[in-house]
């Protein structure tokens, strides 16, 4: 049943056209003069409004002017009725004023339900149209922020594949070094042993012998040799370690779904990170604190969490460097990284920063597809979105942000132990 609003204030006419309408099966609501009638309007939001003309205070040209300025109401049908000896002029007023049509006193009902019907086939084209133009837009939108995320993903994929590759390129020859390193310290231990005897049996060697030793500081070597062979398979130990934890970040050779230590995965992104956290502004590296709690095994994709992890650390790594530049003196630029079990049902990591925070503007935005307020080039506002359905469609997890300026930043990520089925 569409719902008609008419205004009148003479009230003969006001009660012939409710008669005349609600017999033909509209609902029809009455106002007694234009303020009543924007108000009603406001209210009961009609599909078609007969108005008349000249009335007090307010006239139905401004009711017009009203009702097409307010987007609520604009798609209405709005008739305005006017005497038959009506100037141009004044017809040309009206439209202006976003009148749709015109009904001339005496009213002849036949032209009444006739204007009526064609307004209201007007306006449910309209609707209709309108109606299609969201879906269409709201599908463009869709098409877009899929279109990012594959993108975004692809550029991950390409980015893990490339990893996981160059962990696999260093492994070879770091393994190479690192075994060899043993077999050379058993090797240089045995020469060295002989060279002791040499030195105990022939405590007087010749003079050529003696000069070469004095050259090339024989007992220095003997005795820091050792401690470089030592110094040699630490930093070798350390090239395996990263390639372990860059392995572990691709995490290529896993399962999709499966069970996982989350402190892993965090750690593993601080190491890829770790280059970037040595930036050094005002002389000062980005600090990390772990508070790690102890946590349970967490069912989960552990390549898709770790790409969480990344984009907000990241982030928090380019907020803190930039205002260290911004700042001649600042507090050292940290990240606290806090973990707990909730209960038995979940976990809850935060990771916190003191950068310059955000208004609530930007922070009710900041998982927005395509929010972004990096400079152009830096980024697409694709990061923290795609955490977002990380952790919340594909988890059943929430991912908030606490922030003020001045204050820093705070994400908190919930985890649940099984993510829904």
């Amino acid at each position: 049943m569409s719902k008609i609003l008419v205004v009148e204030d003479d009230s003969a006419t006001r009660l012939f056209l409710k008669r005349d309408l609600q017999m033909e099966g509209y609902q029809v609501t009455v106002a007694k003069n234009g303020a009543e009638g924007l108000l009603q309007a406001t209210q009961i939001q009609p599909a078609l409004i007969i108005c008349d003309w000249v009335m007090p205070l307010i006239d139905g040209m401004e009711v017009c002017r009203r009702v097409k300025a307010d987007p609520n109401l604009a798609t209405a049908f709005f008739i305005l009725l006017t005497s038959r000896g009506e100037a141009i002029a004044d017809r040309v007023a009206g439209l202006d004023a976003g009148a749709d049509e015109f009904l001339s006193k005496p009213i002849d009902p036949n032209e009444l339900q006739a204007r009526v019907r064609a307004g209201l086939r007007q306006y449910n084209l309209n609707r209709q149209l309108s109606q299609a133009n969201q879906q269409l837009s709201q599908t463009l939108q869709q098409l877009q922020q899929t279109q990012a995320q594959l993108i975004q993903s692809e550029k991950m994929s390409s980015m893990v594949q490339m990893v996981a590759g160059m962990a696999h390129e260093i492994n070879n020859p770091i393994t190479f070094i690192y075994g060899n390193l043993n077999h050379a310290s058993v090797y240089i231990q045995n020469l060295l042993e002989l060279i002791h005897l040499y030195q105990k049996h022939y405590p007087n060697p010749n003079a050529e012998i003696q000069q070469h030793a004095v050259e090339i500081d024989l007992e220095f070597v003997t005795h820091d040799l050792p401690n470089l062979l030592a110094s040699m398979k630490t930093g070798a130990q350390r090239i395996f370690q990263i390639v372990q934890d860059l392995r572990n970040f691709s995490r290529l050779d896993e399962a999709e779904l499966k069970l996982v230590d989350l402190h892993e995965g965090i750690d593993n992104t601080l190491q890829f990170l770790q280059h970037r956290l040595n930036y050094k502004g005002n002389n000062s590296t980005i600090k990390v604190v772990k508070e790690y709690g102890k946590l349970p095994l967490v069912e989960c994709y552990p390549r898709q969490l770790n790409q969480v992890f990344l984009n907000i650390l990241s982030n928090a790594i380019d907020f803190l460097t930039e205002g260290q530049e911004k700042q001649n003196q600042s507090p050292q630029p940290t990240i606290h990284i806090r973990t707990q079990a909730i209960d038995d049902e979940g976990v809850q990591i935060k990771i916190l920063d003191n950068g310059p925070g955000m208004t609530e503007k930007i922070r009710q935005k900041l998982f927005d597809p395509f929010f972004t307020t990096k400079q152009v080039g830096k980024g697409i506002g694709m990061g923290l979105s795609i955490s977002y359905q990380i952790v919340v469609e594909k988890h059943g997890g929430q991912l908030r942000c606490i922030s003020t300026p001045g204050q820093g930043a705070e994400f908190i990520i919930e985890i649940p132990l099984q993510p829904p089925k």
